[in-house]
């Protein structure tokens, strides 16, 4: 029998020994009493503490590329900044696109007359 994994530790990697899934805590609800699990392909699960602790689980390294469907947060900003925008060619603020009516604009006035 496997040994106990202990409580559900938030970023920690974990394997269902009997499935061979592997998945990451994200989250725990202390009032609710569930911890929040996302798998390697970014499904969404809760497992109710008093399930926890009888779980065929083991710990587990993270996978080498887990961040894509993972929902954590790293602490690492997106390199979409106003500035980074502006630095990469832009050349300011988004102007208004000159010209006449929409073309739906034009055909409901047609109808209309």
């Amino acid at each position: 029998m496997n040994e106990p994994v202990g409580e559900a530790r938030i970023g920690q990697w974990y394997r269902h020994t009997d499935k061979g899934e592997e998945f990451v805590v994200t989250a725990r609800d202390e009032q609710a009493g569930t911890i929040e699990v996302q798998s390697f392909d970014g499904d969404l699960d809760e497992i109710d503490e008093s399930t926890w602790g009888i779980l065929p689980l083991e710990l587990a390294p993270a996978p080498e590329d887990w961040t894509g469907p993972a929902d954590l947060d790293a602490g690492v900003e997106d390199d979409y900044s106003e500035a980074n925008m502006i630095r990469s060619g832009s050349s300011g603020p988004l102007k208004a696109l000159a010209g006449g009516p929409e073309i739906w604009e034009a055909s409901e006035r047609s109808f209309g007359d």
